[in-house]
């Protein structure tokens, strides 16, 4: 019998192929080149951040350094970039801990070391991930970074070339800044446009324009330098300090409009996550309302450090607003271009997007003027809420306005039509269509006008489709005045409307032969009780799909066949009562008329005739027998 003795499990260290790996953090994690730069100057910003915080402890570290800044160096013939800043800076041993372990952040470990200490609810740290830095590598074939530490005489070089290896060593005083960083950048030939005064000011002020340390650039080496950031957010400032130019301008450069901002919506969210909002609704639509994709144009920034205008901060029907989100706590993923799913995301959205529907109903009620203007250009947009979002669905039918039948061409509530609400009436009724004007004279809407119904006109494309969607108000749902039976008979008459006699013998015969003559082509034909004065119209079936809504589907290729339309026949038109009243003979005449009456249903419609050349045939007929 052999025994064997179990040996302890040995603990190893992963290996790694480091150009390769470097290699990957510079073509994998990022997209978009211009981010190294958003980058290198979160850690200047971050670096003037440790200074002031050290300096609290140990005001000798601030020496005669000067105020924290960050300078930008141009120097187009030698094809060099220089990011400088006067912050705490790096010892030797720093610089190699920071710079030769990727992903060993400086920053995370400052703060680690700070938390929950008395002033650390204060400070402005940005990176937390430490592989920032190495984003520099898509641009620049070699990067050096010369820092001395505050407090220290002695400085050093770190330099890399971004394939795997890196050197270090001490650096002359008279090379090194007097305190902080300086990192060069040897840029690729393809990266020459980073020399351009341009580029770099629109990238700096698109990008790290509100970061909390002022930004200067020089053209070349030895140019005067030129603020072009004064680290001062205009969303940072309390609102009693900010004039109406001062958000009119910000709104201007930030959302790239002409016009002035119908509303601006200025606050801080505090509590279990704290987040700044400014954000405008602009007066005039902008040129991109209906792009397909319905993007958001809300940019989010951490710590005043711009990350993305690709996050949904808020829903798509609330695309038109423009703005930006800064967050204090946010967490995000290794790139910082994609928000992860995080539960502090989810509350911003949430909150934000509930702040604008609340603000939007106040000025409903405070200035309904200006509401109203909001409305005529972004009604159709917010009506996209009630299809998708079924959570603020209320709140969104609170906000939506209509034009009616009774409205004469001004906007109504849903509270407006609920308080007109006629005696028996259970409905909201609508009629949806492409033409308000077509709407107003549809035959639907004869027995509506009879009894004194308002009738919502609903002319937008979304209206077909959100009114489908299970919605009701105040209890009442609403109903296409062009599906099923109307069912009117309990609603009285108004004063002066005569109620209709019921359909003769020889009329209840007639309609009978239509339907028989017409065949396949209707779902069903029957007397009507919701036309007054037109001789028919065409209803969708009980159950059918409303008719415009049908139409859009159709035509967008998402049907692949039509419901039969049902031929309503207003029993006590004179034209359908001479009809009746043919003789029961004369076939050919009757079933001409019968298909006329079905066609002029269809142009009343908006439709063609089924068959124009068929139509234009009876048509003939009918005139040269009445003309004999």
């Amino acid at each position: 019998m052999t025994t064997t003795t179990e040996a302890a499990p040995a603990t190893r260290s992963f290996e790694a192929d480091v150009a390769k790996l470097l290699h990957l953090m510079v073509h994998s994690v990022y997209s978009d080149k211009d981010v190294f730069l958003r980058e290198l100057i979160s850690n200047a910003a971050d670096a003037c951040e440790k200074l002031r915080y050290e300096g609290l402890s140990n005001a000798a570290l601030l020496g005669d350094g000067g105020q924290p800044r960050i300078t930008v160096i141009l120097d187009p013939d030698a094809r060099q970039l220089t990011i400088e800043d006067n912050g705490i800076g790096m010892s030797e041993d720093e610089l190699t801990d920071a710079l030769g372990t990727i992903a060993r952040s400086g920053t995370k470990a400052f703060m680690d070391r700070i938390a929950g200490a008395k002033d650390a609810e204060g400070s402005h740290l940005i990176g937390q991930f430490g592989v920032g830095f190495y984003s520099a590598f898509m641009v620049a074939d070699r990067v050096e970074v010369t820092s001395r530490r505050a407090g220290t005489e002695a400085a050093s070089i770190w330099s890399s070339d971004g394939l795997g290896t890196y050197t270090i060593q001490p650096a002359t005083l008279a090379d090194a800044p007097a305190r902080g960083t300086r990192v060069l950048l040897h840029l690729k030939e393809d990266a020459a446009s980073y020399t351009e005064s341009f580029t770099i000011e629109r990238t700096i002020k698109t990008q790290s324009g509100h970061v909390p340390v002022p930004i200067f650039l020089k053209d070349t080496p030895d140019a005067e330098p030129k603020q072009i950031a004064d680290g001062a957010a205009l969303w940072t400032k309390p609102k009693s300090e900010i004039t109406a130019k001062e958000y009119k301008d910000f709104y201007r450069s930030a959302a790239g409009q002409f016009d002035e901002p119908a509303l601006t919506l200025h606050y801080r969210a505090e509590g279990l996550h704290e987040y700044t909002v400014l954000a405008f609704i602009p007066e005039n639509k902008p040129i991109d309302l209906f792009e397909p994709e319905r993007a958001g144009r809300m940019k989010l920034y951490v710590r005043r450090v711009f990350i993305t205008d690709e996050a949904q901060i808020l829903p798509r029907y609330l695309r038109f607003v423009r703005g930006l989100v800064d967050s204090n706590d946010l967490p995000l993923n290794v790139s910082r271009e994609m928000i992860q799913e995080s539960p502090v995301l989810a509350a911003i959205q949430k909150g934000v997007s509930n702040r604008v529907l609340s603000e939007l109903d106040k000025l409903s009620g405070t200035d309904a003027d200006r509401y109203l203007n909001i409305w005529d250009n972004f009604g159709p947009v917010l009506k996209e809420g009630l299809y998708e979002d079924y959570a603020r669905r209320e709140a969104l039918l609170g906000l939506a306005r209509f034009k009616s039948t009774t409205s004469e061409g001004e906007w109504r509530s849903l509270t407006d039509y609920v308080a007109g609400l006629k005696e028996n009436q259970t409905a909201i009724y609508y009629a949806t269509g492409t033409d308000l004007d077509r709407l107003a004279t549809s035959p639907q809407l004869e027995g509506f006008r009879a009894r004194g119904i308002e009738v919502l006109l609903l002319s937008d494309q979304i209206d077909s489709f959100w009114v489908t969607a299970g919605v009701d108000y105040d209890g009442k749902p609403f109903k296409s005045v062009t599906q099923g039976l109307a069912d009117l008979s309990l609603i009285p008459l108004v004063e002066g409307e005569t109620p209709a006699a019921a359909a003769s013998d020889a009329v209840s015969g007639f309609i009978s032969f239509v339907k028989d003559a017409l065949g396949d082509a209707v779902s069903d034909v029957r007397a009507s009780d919701r036309l007054t004065t037109s001789a028919v119209c065409l209803v969708a079936p009980e159950t059918g799909m409303d008719r415009q809504l049908e139409k859009l589907l159709a035509g967008a290729g998402r049907l692949d066949s039509a419901a039969k339309p049902v031929l309503e026949v207003n029993a006590n038109h004179p034209l359908i009562e001479k009809l009746s009243a043919v003789d029961a003979g004369d076939d050919a005449l009757r079933k001409d008329a019968a298909y006329l009456l079905f066609d002029e249903a269809r142009i009343a419609d908006g439709e063609l005739p089924v068959d124009p050349r068929a139509f234009s045939g009876r048509l003939m007929r009918l005139l040269e027998r009445g003309l004999k």
